[in-house]
């Protein structure tokens, strides 16, 4: 028999919160099946790449973090308002161009069968399309840019059900969507700079994809939602960061009290208030609390209760597997995680996609939502429903179970060896590098 012939992939991605570590774990697998394997992002995120056996780059025009220094978090858009959206939106079309131009060097020092980029980072896709690369997008979560069907992106609004939750959602739709095109002239100037027509729409960017994977499942998110013919679900992608420090109870191995897990963004959002309320409001319930700060939160910024174990990391899927209840800010990995281990949530959502899957979770029964600024008491009150109503546990294992099963029938590795494959046999010539013009 003949040898398969490795492909080559270059994983494009930036340090953006918590959307590396789901990616790593792919990264991985297809290391394993031998292919050749290539990551650029944020210099922080050399070691994740390299543990997993990647060669690694970082970004040499783009923004580079080299450290997890909160001080040095991107721009907080902790409050998904309307100014929110159109800040990451400007970031994201302002810095296409000298992310474009760091990827297609990269391409031109070493080419690749299949460019995978973060769904979010207009530039990869935008120089991958200058220079005839075949690319995929890869999202860690559910889709950024509107969809027809169901709420936008930040709004937190649950299944529309009346003609007039439609009509309203579907305004709101276009709403944002004439925001994220509010930065559409940095793209077009930027794809004219590269010698590419300008679009549309900011969301044209993704069309260019040859397929684009929302790693998220469609069992969690809306049924309603129409994706774009080349998008697609490939299932949570879970993976904890290489930085999480190992965890060993404090607490006696017969103590029976129910293990509650505490894990809110890594990124800074000011929800230092916000834990101190929920370690509060557990003190007087029969609980073990363990609460991971994930190097947003300084420990000397909390007082512990008696029943509080604070560290500045664990990994949660580790301690899931002993958890029987999750208080998180509705990060799409925390979510995923906690449903694939059957764990009911309470979601304190501060912003970006958060509300979004706390409205999933809600709408489900798989879990309570409260507000950031919600007092200790009713913290407490919607902990002890968590705890001692049974259905919040059945209803997680009803859509744990259900996500799980796509998890196990997800065909993401094969088609990306597929599709690196077809583009290694198919793919034209790529546009001569002086014809690309970068600055």
């Amino acid at each position: 028999m003949t040898a398969r012939k490795p492909s080559t992939f270059l994983f494009a991605t930036a340090h953006l919160g918590g959307n590396v570590s789901p990616v790593m774990p792919v990264v991985r697998q297809l290391v394993s099946a031998g292919h050749r394997v290539r990551v650029i992002s944020d210099e922080v995120n050399r070691p994740d790449a390299e543990a997993v056996g990647a060669r690694f780059r970082s970004w040499q025009r783009a923004p580079n973090r080299a450290d997890r220094a909160p001080e040095n978090d991107p721009p907080d858009w902790s409050v998904s308002d309307k100014d929110g959206i159109g800040m990451v939106a400007g970031f994201l079309a302002g810095t296409a161009q000298v992310y474009a131009e760091d990827t297609i060097d990269e391409l031109r020092r070493e080419p690749a069968d299949l460019l995978v980029s973060f769904d979010m980072l207009l530039g990869p896709m935008l120089g991958a399309e200058a220079i005839g690369q075949r690319f995929a997008l890869l999202g860690t979560m559910i889709s950024f840019f509107p969809l027809p069907g169901i709420p936008p992106f930040g709004s937190g609004l649950r299944t529309a059900r009346t003609p007039d939750e439609r009509t309203e959602q579907a305004a709101l739709r276009a709403e944002i969507t004439a925001i994220f095109d509010s930065a559409l002239p940095a793209l077009n100037a930027a794809r004219s700079q590269l010698g590419l027509k300008p679009l549309e729409h900011l969301a044209d960017q993704w069309n260019a994809a040859s397929v684009h994977w929302l790693g998220t499942a469609a069992a969690f998110d809306f049924e309603q939602a129409v994706l774009r013919p080349n998008m697609r679900y490939a299932g949570p992608l879970l993976g904890d960061p290489l930085w999480a420090e190992p965890w060993h109870s404090p607490w006696e191995k017969d103590d029976e009290r129910p293990l509650v897990l505490v894990g809110f963004s890594t990124s800074f959002q000011n929800h230092a208030s916000v834990l101190q309320r929920v370690i509060d409001a557990a003190a007087a319930l029969p609980v073990r609390l363990l609460v991971t700060l994930g190097g947003s939160i300084a420990p000397s910024d909390l007082v512990p209760a008696e029943n509080t174990n604070v560290v500045r990391s664990a990994p949660h899927l580790e301690v899931l597997k002993q958890a029987s209840l999750v208080v998180t800010h509705g990060g799409h990995g925390t979510v995923m995680a906690a449903l694939m281990h059957r764990v009911p949530m309470l979601v304190i959502p501060h912003g970006r996609d958060q509300a979004d899957n706390a409205a999933r979770v809600s709408e489900r029964g798989a879990g309570l939502t409260v507000s950031r600024t919600a007092p200790t008491e009713e913290i407490r009150a919607a902990l002890t429903r968590l705890i001692f109503e049974p259905e919040f546990r059945t209803a997680a294992r009803t859509l744990g179970d259900a996500i799980d099963a796509e998890a196990r029938a997800s065909s993401l590795i094969a088609d990306l060896e597929a599709l690196a494959k077809s583009a290694s046999a198919s793919q034209s010539d790529p546009v001569p590098y002086q014809e690309v013009r970068i600055a």
